[in-house]
């Protein structure tokens, strides 16, 4: 369990560099109202940033969410269960979860590379950025979410064949 803490400092990082985006994007926000409704004057890259710092924040904090179990569970049927059948539920879930997230990953990354190799733009306003930095954290993003969706499973696997289902 010592080992699965320590990957979980992955998780606890990716999420407090979410918490860290939400400064620039409530100043980039305060900055576009201002802008647009005292000075006349909107920005052109205000959406665009919005977007892409809103994305990443959320992304940046899955795998978070999945660490202090904020995610949806049908707990009328989960909290009825004692810790083993809920251990074993969960495992049939993750053995569902896992190559759906591991495939989603890598599929992440191979649109990342394209954009980049390509030199793609966002399209999406004036400002027209280029789009793979955004992909990368995307990317950083599910692949945190994969491993701590592994972690969660080998906790469940643990839970399953010991008496240790303080973790689930």
């Amino acid at each position: 369990m010592r080992f699965l803490r320590r990957l979980e400092v992955v998780t606890d990082v990716a999420a407090f560099i979410g918490i860290l985006i939400i400064v620039p994007l409530i100043l980039g926000m305060v900055y576009e109202v201002l802008s647009r409704y005292i000075f006349s004057a909107p920005t052109f890259w205000a959406y665009e940033l919005g977007y892409m710092m809103m994305g990443a924040i959320f992304v940046l904090g899955m795998a978070y969410a999945l660490k202090v179990r904020q995610h949806v569970t049908v707990d009328l049927i989960h909290g009825a269960l004692g810790p083993r059948a809920k251990a074993a539920v969960n495992i049939l879930g993750y053995c569902v979860f896992i190559p759906c997230v591991a495939w989603l990953t890598y599929a992440l990354w191979g649109y990342t590379l394209r954009a980049y190799t390509g030199g793609e733009l966002s399209g999406q306003s004036a400002w027209n950025p280029q789009i793979w930095p955004y992909r990368v954290v995307l990317t950083i993003g599910f692949l945190v979410f994969l491993l701590q969706v592994l972690i969660e499973f080998a906790k469940n696997w643990i839970a399953l064949f010991t008496n240790d289902a303080t973790e689930i």
